[in-house]
């Protein structure tokens, strides 16, 4: 049988396929990053849960965590990081950045690592791990810029409230998976 190396060398019929599929995933997926910003902005507006530096409820996570066990794990980090990008733009706050980013370096390596490992009825607790390795990516940034260990002392309540954030971010995306909501539905 031939063998197709290019989109050119197909049959009209499976390239016209192709180009549909790959538009209607780039469709989706711009999607997902525009609701993913929407949400990181609009939680940018809440005053803090707790009196902590730091501590949000990161629901714009439950996108990512959707695209990582929808999709794949390319298209959750390009998803978090154009996510990344503009939150902090239209957020306001550009020095946020290497904070955010340090946190998504951590959280999605461990998603990523534990999604061979950890079915879609289980996300949550891949969510969960997922929360705790942001904390330390946003500590180990947080003792980059100041220069101090000091910050480390952060971690246990970072961490009690990434299991929590992490848990309910799971569960969100576990049950939007589940459910096959509206047009992202999968064929």
């Amino acid at each position: 049988p031939k063998i197709f190396p290019r989109i050119s060398d197909l049959p009209p019929i499976y390239r016209w396929r192709l180009l549909k599929m790959k538009t209607e995933k780039l469709t989706r997926l711009a999607l997902l990053t525009a609701i993913a910003s929407v949400i990181f902005i609009v939680e940018l507006q809440f005053p803090d849960l707790i009196p902590i530096t730091g501590v949000k409820a990161g629901l714009a996570n439950i996108i990512t965590v959707y695209v990582l066990y929808k999709y794949n794990w390319q298209d959750a980090v390009l998803v978090t990081l154009a996510r990344i990008i503009i939150g902090t733009i239209f957020g306001g706050n550009i020095s946020a950045i290497i904070y955010s980013l340090s946190g998504a370096i951590f959280a999605l390596s461990a998603m990523i690592m534990l999604k061979k490992f950890i079915p879609k009825n289980h996300i949550w607790l891949c969510s969960t791990i997922g929360g705790i390795s942001h904390n330390i990516g946003q500590i180990l940034a947080a003792i980059a810029v100041t220069g101090t260990f000091a910050v480390v002392s952060y971690l246990p309540i970072l961490i009690c409230c990434g299991c929590i954030s992490g848990a309910f971010t799971g569960l969100s995306a576990q049950f939007a998976i589940n459910r096959k909501i509206g047009k992202f539905r999968k064929k």
